[in-house]
């Protein structure tokens, strides 16, 4: 028996005895710090993050918990990491996709989405918190709200970046000028729910990724799920079961604690709320988000 189809079977049989469904993770990163030419991030200094964050790595944590696919989310802002990425991703059906980094508002803009948008694992963008840009003053330019709504036209996502009041008011704003853009908010559980969120929640086309939940308070990272559940009560009641989607922060998340740990508080939780909230929460929800593609 081949090793990838024990992997699969012993996933199946994971999931016969939990109830949860063959999972797509939609946060992830990919990179590798041996490459001759390094990497912006992580910094070398970080001995918990700095190694090789690749498909294979990934699977072996989290095919057995009953993952079968995840969305990579890019954390470099180099133009051409989009491309190795995808080089990366083509090679191995764990990557149901990419989101990738380009700069909605440049003269190239046009030229980079056209050329990436070619290859189907590319499902959209990053934008928000992050290389130094800033979404707020982003959209007062014309040129860059033009990029967003071909974007959109494209039937392509945006992914957002480490949210604030700030960065969720101009979502707000955003959504209002390009309504057809469809948004995914990551890591909200790590901010005090704001107004924004609540606002954001009234549209149906903005989904909400329950990624980043591990915190770390007075030295230490709780590992009861009891301590989470309030601020994951806010987000379920505000978004509901249709628009919020799983995603670990791998590996990212190992600053915090193993990819098992960050993967069995949501599952307890989501779990809680019934076999078709877990699917959606789990499953459906990421496909209506990210249109990923089914890989083998």
């Amino acid at each position: 028996m081949r090793r990838r189809e024990f992997l699969g079977g012993a996933a199946s049989t994971i999931l016969a005895h939990t109830n949860v469904p063959p999972i797509i993770d939609t946060h992830i990163h990919l990179f590798d710090p041996t490459r001759p030419q390094g990497v912006p991030w992580p910094p070398r200094g970080n001995a918990a993050l700095y190694q090789p964050a690749l498909p294979e790595r990934f699977r072996r944590l989290a095919v057995p918990l009953g993952v079968a696919g995840a969305i990579e989310i890019e954390c470099s802002p180099w133009l051409e990491d989009n491309q190795w990425v995808l080089d990366i991703a083509a090679k191995d059906p764990i990557i149901a996709g990419m989101v990738g980094n380009l700069e909605p508002g440049k003269p190239e803009f046009r030229k980079h989405l056209e050329r990436f948008r070619k290859n189907g694992l590319f499902l959209g963008l990053r934008y928000g918190n992050l290389w130094g840009r800033n979404l707020a003053a982003e959209i007062s330019r014309p040129e860059f709200i033009a990029d967003l709504k071909a974007l959109a036209d494209e039937g392509l996502v945006l992914d957002t970046a480490n949210p604030n009041p700030t960065l969720l008011a101009a979502v707000v704003r955003l959504t209002d000028r390009v309504p057809t853009l469809r948004v995914v908010i990551d890591h909200l559980p790590q901010i005090q729910i704001p107004a924004e969120a609540r606002e954001l929640a009234q549209r149906p086309q903005v989904y909400v990724k329950v990624s980043a939940v591990l915190r770390r308070v007075d030295g230490r990272v709780p590992r009861e799920l009891s301590f989470y559940r309030e601020r994951l009560d806010e987000i379920w009641d505000a978004f509901g079961p249709d628009r919020l989607l799983y995603g670990s922060d791998w590996p990212n998340s190992d600053q915090w604690g193993p990819y098992s740990l960050v993967f069995n508080l949501v599952r307890e939780y989501f779990t809680a709320k019934g076999p078709a909230a877990a699917e959606k929460y789990f499953r459906t929800n990421s496909r209506a988000a990210y249109r990923w593609i089914e890989r083998s």
